[in-house]
């Protein structure tokens, strides 16, 4: 069986696509791989609880995996006999690992004691992975923020995770008050790297090869899991690549953007939904892809209006038909989301 550390190379980072409900899911992975893909791809959660049952749209990603690379299924719930059983039957499918959401930071899990709700009881934690590492045959990751409330939280939760043998960790810079509206605490995540036995991937705000030369540099990560800045810049990860090797990096114009968007429609779209319902779908990625085109975000605040594919393809032939550079940041101001654009990642 291969092993986390086997994935990670001297060369460059390992990179990571990051796993966001109802975005990430296998029609993207399509696309992504298209655009040459990540090294590793994480399934969106499968929500664990007394009743629950693999959820078959999630496990398709894993059994239907299009993308030539490593899975690793994610599980999010509080509670560990049921977490053991989910662990026990995704390993009948070809994962090349199980994950233990601590990071998800939306109000309606945390208030289940789940995903980032966790990180409030270090106890807790320390018992759900004595239970998961010994039925766990395949790696075994945990996705965590620094805390609950206060980045010194994570001192703690450190000493909880040091604790077991876990194989890989992704340490999201934040807390989970500071949702995705803060800088990255980037000194957190080198203290993981500096404290833990195993990888670390640095997760936050990469949106950029300038911002993941930045991570790298700030927390010595063996890696970067990226999730919006995928969404935006379908690109990044072989510009990544290619600036770590020393390669040209490709820089695509608004054109190509253009070309990426109806990619993306027809690898996304549902026969059987209408198509207001399908506009709608598109509308999640344009939440990342659209920020910073146009003055004062007009392309974005244009597509958010639009009720039908004419006339949302219509305002993209307007903003996107030219050649000129697409940025490879949105504007400043774009870089930290608001409350109901960070609820919408979860």
């Amino acid at each position: 069986m291969s092993a986390f550390p086997d994935l990670v190379t001297a060369h460059r980072p390992l990179l990571v696509l990051a796993p966001m409900q109802h975005i990430t899911d296998l029609p993207f992975w399509r696309v992504m791989r298209h655009y040459g893909g990540a090294d590793l791809y994480y399934t969106e959660y499968f929500r664990v609880h007394r009743d629950s049952t693999l959820e078959r749209p999630i496990l398709r990603s894993v059994d239907e995996n299009p993308t030539g690379r490593p899975v690793i299924a994610q599980m999010i719930g509080e509670h560990i006999p049921s977490l053991v059983r989910t662990a026990e039957a995704l390993q009948r499918h070809p994962v090349f690992g199980i994950d233990l959401n601590l990071g998800c930071p939306a109000p309606v899990v945390c208030r289940k004691n789940a995903g980032g709700g966790l990180l409030k009881t270090p106890e807790h934690i320390d018992g759900i992975l004595r239970a998961l590492r010994p039925v766990i045959n395949v790696q075994f990751t945990v996705k965590t923020r620094i805390g609950s409330r206060d980045p010194a939280e994570f001192d703690r939760l450190l000493e909880v995770f040091a604790a077991h043998k876990v194989d890989a960790f992704t340490v999201h810079g934040r807390t989970v008050a500071e949702l995705y509206r803060t800088r990255v605490h980037l000194d957190r995540i080198r203290q993981a790297v500096e404290t833990l036995q195993a990888p670390v991937i640095a997760n936050g705000n990469v949106l950029s090869v300038a911002l993941a030369r930045e991570t790298l540099a700030a927390t010595g990560a063996a890696g970067l899991m990226i999730g919006r800045g995928a969404i935006r810049n379908p690109w990044l990860f072989q510009q990544i690549r290619d600036d770590a090797q020393g390669r040209p990096v490709f820089k695509p114009t608004l054109r190509d953007l253009r070309g990426y968007i109806d990619h993306l429609n027809a690898e996304t779209r549902l026969p059987h939904l209408n198509e207001s319902e399908n506009v709608s779908r598109l509308k999640r990625y344009m939440n990342f892809i659209g920020q910073g085109i146009g003055p004062d975000e007009a392309f974005l605040n244009a597509i958010r209006r639009a009720a039908s594919e004419k006339e949302f393809f219509g305002l993209c032939d307007r903003y996107l038909d030219n050649d000129e550079p697409f940025a490879a940041e949105p504007a400043q101001r774009a870089l930290l989301c608001t409350r109901s654009e960070a609820l919408e990642m979860r």
